[in-house]
């Protein structure tokens, strides 16, 4: 069996294949928290606006994707997850087992990336769209001769662009359900609080900035506290106020429950979408 080489943490190359809005959020991250430089990112699109997009922060753009694989250590395949299997087939002569593989397509299974590309030094990493304003929540899964360092390497990329975590990969779909799908949920929830004050007789710009900022300070508080949800809810709710007011109301709608079954609703849904 071959051993693959480490990876040399501070002057290894990292290629894209695939250039589009998750690739660049990962491309610049990583270049804005100083892990990887600009000049040893690699890609390649035939569209002149995605090159553009790279080449405007110093990235190297190639015509082909095999001159990505060639020139990089680490490999990033960021296509829709229905061109996975013909992307990583076509470019398996060149995907050698020192080249890391890693792929950030939902629903595509390490065992078939794995039979795909020939060997098993690959990653799966399920990030989610926030990863745009460097707030993702991606969790990622080692591939069988991925090593530790591997692993380490991948979870400093991703870190660039939010936070993550690392999990059994039977777990993903409910990730998926949960953490890839979950954005959606808090822009209903944004959209519905503005709407409501709306409602109430607020301007709907003043309605929709305090909606946003609200979540967003009720999600830091939820991450650098460390308290219970319950905790901090009930910091909020005085007996007799308002927000207890509100919360029974919720309450009533069966709140919690509904957004519970949203997440097993889509769990569900990538474990069907999995096995075709």
């Amino acid at each position: 069996m071959t051993i693959p080489i480490p990876i040399p943490a501070d002057s290894f190359k990292l290629g894209f294949i695939g250039a589009g809005n998750m690739a660049e959020s990962i491309a610049r991250g990583v270049v804005k928290s100083g892990v990887v430089s600009a000049s040893r990112i690699r890609t390649a699109h035939r569209s002149l606006h995605r090159k553009q997009a790279f080449s405007s922060f110093g990235v190297h753009v190639f015509d082909t994707n095999e001159q990505v694989v060639e020139d990089s250590d680490v490999i990033v395949f960021s296509v829709k997850p229905q061109m996975v299997k013909e992307v990583v087939s076509q470019l398996r002569p060149l995907l050698t087992k020192q080249k890391l593989l890693v792929s950030v397509a939902a629903g595509v299974k390490l065992v078939d990336l794995q039979e795909w590309a020939g060997h098993s030094r690959f990653i799966r990493v399920m990030p989610n769209t926030p990863a745009a304003v460097g707030q993702a929540a991606s969790v990622m899964s080692l591939g069988e001769t991925a090593t530790e360092e591997d692993g380490d390497l991948i979870a400093s990329l991703f870190g660039a662009i939010g936070k993550t975590w690392r999990a059994d990969e039977k777990l993903f779909d409910a990730v998926t359900g949960l953490s890839g799908s979950g954005p959606a949920y808090i822009y209903l929830a944004i959209e519905a609080l503005a709407d409501g004050g709306v409602a109430a007789g607020l301007p709907r710009d003043l309605a929709l900035g305090l909606a946003s900022q609200t979540v967003l300070g009720a999600a830091a508080m939820a991450v650098n506290t460390g308290k219970h949800p319950g905790q901090l809810k009930d910091a909020v709710a005085s007996p007799g106020g308002t927000t207890i007011a509100g919360i029974h109301e919720l309450e009533k709608g069966g709140f919690r429950g509904i957004l519970m079954n949203s997440v097993v609703a889509a769990t569900n849904r990538s474990r069907e979408m999995s096995k075709r």
